[in-house]
């Protein structure tokens, strides 16, 4: 699943069914390389991530239109239109990363996954234990192994 670009750095990249960037569906994934089983712990939060259930990914969709809504950043002239269905958003944001938060392969599932909004501003969503933890742009926050 994970092609392995630097896999002694724990630097590889993987296919994303959803949360695409804006080059196409081929998202980067890191992990803590100084973790004995990082690549286990890799493969599993990719797995999880590429088989998000479809309520969790409305969910982060629903959360991420919430935090467009707020407004910031560095485009201040970007006002989201109005949206038919949650996941139109993903038109509008686009990511690029998965940070494997996990210490051991027995640990939860855990990651972060870091993007960028029209409107100029990191946006990203954390997920632990097969549940949306947090969506904004204080993502990194959240990672407790890095």
């Amino acid at each position: 699943m994970i092609r392995w670009l630097q896999q002694e750095d724990g630097e590889g990249e993987f296919n994303s069914k959803v949360f695409c960037n804006e080059d196409g569906n081929v998202l980067f994934v890191y992990a803590n390389s100084d973790i004995p089983d990082f690549i286990d712990c890799a493969e599993k939060c990719v797995e999880a991530f590429t088989n998000l259930s479809e309520s969790m990914i409305t969910e982060i969709c629903k959360k991420l239109i919430d935090c467009a809504k707020k407004g910031g950043g560095l485009n201040e002239e970007f006002e989201l239109p109005t949206l038919d269905r949650p996941l139109d958003i993903l038109n509008y944001c686009w990511f690029v990363v998965l940070y494997v938060d996990m210490g051991s392969k027995d640990d939860e599932i855990a990651y972060a996954v870091e993007g960028e909004g029209e409107r100029g501003k990191n946006i990203g969503f954390y997920i632990s234990n097969d549940s949306v933890v947090y969506v904004g742009a204080d993502y990194l926050d959240c990672m407790k192994n890095i």
